[in-house]
């Protein structure tokens, strides 16, 4: 008995408190990035390694338009539970939170928007007048999951509306990406599957208006809908995010109880696990000083923070958006810095701008090396902004100053907290 409480406190006790800690998915993910990195890169394990996740499981997946490999399976299912995760949090801060008010929602709409600009132009300066000028929208993208991953590395220093920002700015980014895709680079779409989709859809809106509150009536339709947009040609993340907007207000919280740990401490790993599988160039210098690796590092280190902080100060300014409550312009330029996390959807663009394999290592070391420059980079400008101090904005606000939304989102901030990614 005795050596079993032993085991306990020296086991499962530290582990209990890292899955606590706000910090931990953040380090889970660089973690799992980095053993990754080195297993697809050791000579011993380099080629089962990645081969491991581009295997195809049956031509039985294949007949029925489904996932065939661990990558697809994870990018395309498991991924869709990540986004309707962080869907249903930016429909509640829609609806309840920070994001209620009208100006208050633009801004991550207009951030977003500079953020996708800019990188793009730099990408275009470098190779608008070569082969390579498809590339265009490769920077445009921020990743979420890694994102939202080093923001948490600071802990609660972190105010909850600048995380909330962030999300939202990231899914706006993502939807920004999937349509750049969807128009620019996919060969074609498949009408067909997109009217099915448009009906499950309307089923699912149905469903709510109806005030249907079994979640277990949701799920069928979501599932058609989940399919119909995989095979439409469209990313399958989109899903997620659109059938989380659909649900019943009042479910949320319980959604959000059920996928919070499975997402953070299951998909999320093997996400970041199977993405980063990738075999790095013997001549990593020609690598790095391409005119598209050039493109690519610059616009996602530059190009995404001077979009997402110059739209977003010039928004606020004139008065037609407003900034997160209780931050300022340094907390939003790190923030903004962080957006250069490129990696997944930008990794994903770069797999159909470029059909030669070449150009598209090419393109993956850049982004890597774009976005783990932009990730230290924010990192450590922001914890340069917070200090030593475990400072938050409900430590700091007074019963005088708050708003009915303040106070709303101070009832909240616990549960938010614990319950948000990173």
């Amino acid at each position: 008995m005795r050596t079993l409480k032993t085991v306990h406190h020296k086991i499962l006790t530290p582990i209990r408190k890292f899955i606590n800690d706000s910090r931990a998915t953040g380090i889970l993910l660089i973690v799992c990035t980095i053993v990754s990195i080195a297993l697809s890169n050791f000579a011993f394990s380099s080629t089962a390694y990645v081969s491991f996740w581009h295997q195809h499981f049956s031509e039985t997946l294949s007949s029925l338009n489904l996932p065939n490999s661990p990558l697809h399976i994870i990018n395309d299912v498991c991924m869709s539970f990540f986004f309707l995760l962080v869907g249903l949090e930016i429909k509640r801060e829609l609806l309840v939170g920070e994001l209620k008010s009208v100006r208050k929602s633009v801004l991550p709409v207009l951030a977003a928007l500079g953020g996708m600009i800019v990188p793009a132009i730099i990408f275009t300066i470098f190779n608008g007048n070569t082969p390579f000028h498809h590339g265009w929208g490769i920077p445009m993208a921020t990743d979420i999951a890694f994102s939202l991953g080093v923001l948490s590395l600071l802990g609660n220093r972190v105010p909850v509306q600048l995380k909330i920002f962030l999300t939202a700015l990231a899914i706006i980014d993502d939807l920004g990406a999937i349509v750049t895709i969807a128009l620019f680079y996919s060969a074609q779409l498949n009408w067909i599957y997109l009217l099915f989709a448009v009906l499950a859809l309307g089923l699912i809106l149905l469903l709510n208006k109806l005030k249907v509150q079994r979640i277990i009536y949701y799920i069928i339709p979501g599932a058609i809908l989940w399919y119909c947009v995989f095979n439409s040609g469209i990313d399958a993340s989109i899903a997620g995010v659109l059938f989380a907007l659909c649900m019943p207000i009042d479910k949320i919280s319980k959604i959000e109880q059920l996928l919070f740990y499975p997402v953070n401490f299951a998909i999320m790993p093997l996400f970041a696990l199977a993405n980063t599988a990738i075999i790095l160039p013997s001549a990593m210098g020609s690598a790095l000083t391409s005119t598209i690796s050039f493109g690519i590092m610059l616009g996602l280190i530059l190009g995404k923070p001077i979009g997402i902080f110059l739209f977003s100060f010039i928004a606020s300014k004139i008065g037609i958006a407003s900034m997160p409550s209780r931050t300022n312009y340094r907390e939003l330029f790190g923030v903004s810095m962080l957006g250069g996390i490129g990696f997944t959807m930008s990794i994903f663009t770069a797999s159909l701008a470029f059909n030669f394999e070449g150009l598209q290592i090419i393109s993956k070391v850049a982004i890597i090396a774009g976005s783990l420059i932009s990730a230290v980079a924010g990192y450590m400008f922001l914890r340069r902004v917070y200090g030593k101090k475990k400072t938050s904005i409900y430590l700091l606000n007074t019963a005088d100053d708050l708003t009915e939304q303040d106070r709303a989102m101070e009832i909240l901030a616990p549960r938010i907290v614990n319950q948000a990614i990173g």
